[in-house]
């Protein structure tokens, strides 16, 4: 009997990570759902199993080690091991762009570690407890963005850019220390996307951009490992 694949998202009540969790449960995945807000985690969770999607919700704050502790312990009881991680919870601590205050001249050291925290050391935690239970196979992937490109960096915004681009680091130390296993790691930029985050004008609808995510959460075996992707497509780091 085939078993269907285990996908792990976070971040994922609203926008991209809910957006991915459907097109993986779509593609034929169990889903589980995290969010740090468990009414709406659990709620959007149900919206989709109620649409027949294999989905669950496990609460999950991923500045915290002992609930990342705890959502290991009962993926571990619960499936055995799993075959997707997508690290997608983040956010933006900057001032808004083009403010004075979002200049690097301004930026509070708080600001900074605030977005370390959350876009660079969550997902390096959830990492380091979650990678073991792919037992040497699957795919993580860890949500990025080209704000976090050293090859095109700009000014504004230096909470969220030096995060992204210390993500982008995390990425390329695990995929050399995963070299010998079948297990691929990438950063994904999934574009200017229409979130919260995004704003209403940006360019991209969620499907669109979280089919970038979801392409690099199903690689086949001999797909990359190390790389900046957007739309499937290697981009500079």
């Amino acid at each position: 009997m085939t078993v269907s694949p285990v996908a792990i998202v976070t971040g994922a009540y609203r926008g991209l990570g809910l957006e991915a969790a459907r097109q993986l449960a779509a593609a034929g995945h169990r889903v589980v759902l995290t969010a740090r807000r468990e009414a709406e985690g659990r709620a959007a969770a149900e919206k989709l199993a109620a649409g027949g999607a294999d989905v669950r919700f496990a609460p999950l704050d991923v500045t915290a080690a002992e609930s990342i502790r705890a959502l290991r312990d009962m993926l571990k009881r619960d499936f055995g091991r799993i075959d997707v991680l997508v690290n997608n919870a983040g956010i933006f601590p900057d001032p808004s762009p083009g403010s004075p205050e979002a200049s690097i001249f301004e930026a509070g050291l708080d600001t900074i570690r605030a977005g370390f925290e959350t876009n660079t050391l969550a997902a390096l935690r959830l990492c380091q407890e979650l990678i073991p239970l792919m037992e040497g196979r699957g795919c993580v992937v860890n949500v990025s963005s080209g704000m976090g490109q050293l090859s095109d960096m700009n000014g504004c915004c230096p909470a969220y850019r030096l995060s992204k681009l210390a993500l982008n680091g995390v990425t390329r130390i695990f995929a050399d220390e995963l070299q010998g296993t079948a297990i691929k790691i990438n950063s994904v930029c999934p574009g200017w996307v229409r979130t919260e985050m995004g704003g209403p004008n940006a360019t991209l609808s969620l499907e669109e951009g979280a089919r970038g995510i979801v392409w690099a959460a199903t690689l086949p075996a001999d797909g990359p490992s190390g790389g900046f992707f957007r739309h499937g497509e290697q981009i500079p780091w």
